[in-house]
């Protein structure tokens, strides 16, 4: 009766999937030590990834709250200076707003000014900008300038504008704020617009600079790039007899240190995937070979009952990427639980003087983290063809016979 009945599973299971898959789904074997290097190896990889991804975005968001991704400024002038104004409002700048990639344009003013408070004197660049937390007077300070004159938020922060004739205004610090790209030759004070347009004696549709706030899909090098080229175009084009002569510019231009260490910082991830991949490849092929010496017999066997090469390697590789999907889920699982934890608690820290962040930015691409996983599935399970040769190996008269 329990003959009759195997008989009959195995003629219902056969009749439903392939030989190979059937032999597979029955056979157990011991994987514990590659799921755990395969799980560590996908570890790696996503927290990579994430970390590279998280290291864009802040990098990409903090440029843009700094002064744009692209900037519309007067020819032949720096707009640091404060000297030359143009229009706020020419007439080509609803088309630029129609630009797909463009989710805003803001208005700035900048002006020198050198603080002194209890002797200490120093120079920093004054942003007028729109901003529903700065009142009149208000500012924001960066700290590096709060440690050099030891002001803080509450504090009135005595500054003097050096023009034809000295101005002097007594500014309230509303808050202190962390720069992300910051020395002490370039110390950047927030204020609201219309102070700094009062400072440099402007009316309210004259300003320093048009910046243009793309979405944050558009925030990579080319989309820069392409919309800057675009903007610049449109402005010859359009710009009317009574607009001011302007120039497009664009972040990529002015820190371009910075792109290059995202850049660098991708190839570092690039080479850790490939790394990761090749171990956990190597990893399998070591945990493949252990599992066809296990059960050479059974390779035998198979091989005296008329199964070709071809579909015992079937038996194996399948219960090998099953190996491989585990450790892969596990992985995966495992990274997106540190990158939740880390972004919400900033548990490891960074020092901001070398990585322009004061903790490790974390953020999890699913498309991204998709196109890994598959890719070096891909690649795993190629490898794992080599370890396969030694099944055509395999005598099924020695093995049956020593068995």
């Amino acid at each position: 009766m329990r003959l009759w009945r195997q008989r009959l599973v195995l003629k219902h299971w056969t009749s439903r999937m392939d030989a190979s898959f059937f032999i597979a789904s029955r056979l157990r074997f011991k994987g514990r030590l590659v799921v755990a290097s395969v799980t560590v190896s996908y570890l790696v990889m996503i927290i990579a990834l994430a970390v590279s991804s998280g290291f864009r975005q802040e990098i990409r968001s903090g440029l843009s709250s700094i002064c744009g991704d692209i900037q519309l400024v007067p020819q032949n002038t720096d707009p640091f200076e404060g000297q030359a104004p143009m229009s706020a409002s020419p007439t080509y700048l609803p088309e630029i707003k129609d630009i797909e990639g463009v989710a805003d344009i803001r208005p700035v003013v900048y002006r020198a000014g050198i603080v002194k408070n209890e002797g200490k004197i120093h120079g920093v660049v004054f942003k007028g900008q729109h901003s529903d937390d700065t009142a009149a007077l208000g500012v924001s300070i960066p700290r590096r300038l709060a440690e050099i004159s030891g002001l803080q938020p509450g504090d009135r922060m005595q500054t003097y504008f050096v023009g034809e004739k000295v101005k002097v205004r007594q500014f309230n610090i509303v808050s202190v704020y962390d720069a992300m790209v910051e020395t002490d030759e370039n110390l950047v004070v927030y204020a609201s617009l219309r102070d700094i347009q009062r400072v440099n004696g402007w009316g309210d549709d004259q300003v320093s600079s048009l910046e243009i706030i793309l979405d944050p899909a558009f925030r990579g090098e080319n989309h820069i790039e392409d919309i800057t080229y675009e903007v610049g175009g449109l402005v010859y084009e359009k710009a009317e007899e009574d607009d001011d002569p302007v120039y497009a510019t664009s972040t990529l231009s002015r820190y371009p240190q910075l792109f290059d260490w995202l850049g660098l910082i991708d190839f570092n991830v690039l080479f850790i995937l490939v790394l990761m991949t090749i171990v956990a490849g190597f990893n399998m092929i070591s945990g493949l070979l252990i599992m066809l010496f296990e059960n050479i017999s059974t390779i035998g066997l198979l091989k005296s009952l008329g199964m070709t090469d071809k579909a015992i390697s079937k038996i194996f590789l399948s219960s090998s990427a099953v190996l491989v999907m585990k450790g892969m889920l596990i992985g995966n699982v495992t990274a997106f639980l540190f990158c939740v934890i880390q972004n919400l608690t900033h548990v490891l820290k960074l020092n901001p003087e070398n990585y322009f962040v004061s903790f490790v930015p974390v953020r999890i691409d699913p498309s991204i983290v998709l196109t890994a996983d598959v890719i070096s599935f891909v690649v795993i399970m190629v490898l794992l063809l080599i370890p396969c040769i030694f099944i055509s190996r395999v005598d099924p008269a020695e093995t049956v016979r020593v068995r």
